[in-house]
């Protein structure tokens, strides 16, 4: 169809929408394990491996908000929820719906996009290949 051909111009924006929102959401998991902040009624036990997952969801949201080494935390950010989902989420229950782990899935699978489709406009990986 005609107009949906013509949306096709604005894909690198509408990438960097889903690559900064995306982002801007992990970002909220990781603050919330570092700093309880927005504020959980459940706060998470800060093991070693919890705050390696925060510091990888706060440090690497805020970059692929930036858009700045997109691909290469895509990918390390894909990983992690690959990793959480079967740790966490799959001993649970074998159904994403039932064992919390469908946000999971979902990060991980546009983080893995990301890595696949680069960051978009608005990005500061744009400035450095310039």
């Amino acid at each position: 169809m005609k107009l949906f051909e013509s949306l096709s111009r604005y894909q690198p924006q509408a990438l960097a929408v889903l690559r900064i929102m995306t982002a801007l959401q992990f970002i909220e998991h990781g603050s919330q394990k570092l700093f309880n902040f927005p504020v959980s009624a459940d706060p998470h036990a800060l093991s070693g491996l919890t705050v390696t997952a925060a510091i990888l969801e706060f440090a690497g949201g805020i970059l692929l908000a930036l858009g700045l080494f997109t691909r290469p935390v895509a990918f390390l950010l894909a990983g992690e929820m690959a990793i959480a989902y079967f740790m966490a989420h799959m001993p649970r229950d074998f159904f994403p719906v039932n064992n919390g782990g469908d946000s999971a899935i979902s990060f991980c699978f546009i983080f893995l996009y990301l890595v696949f489709a680069g960051a978009g406009a608005f990005a500061l990986d744009n400035r450095r290949s310039a």
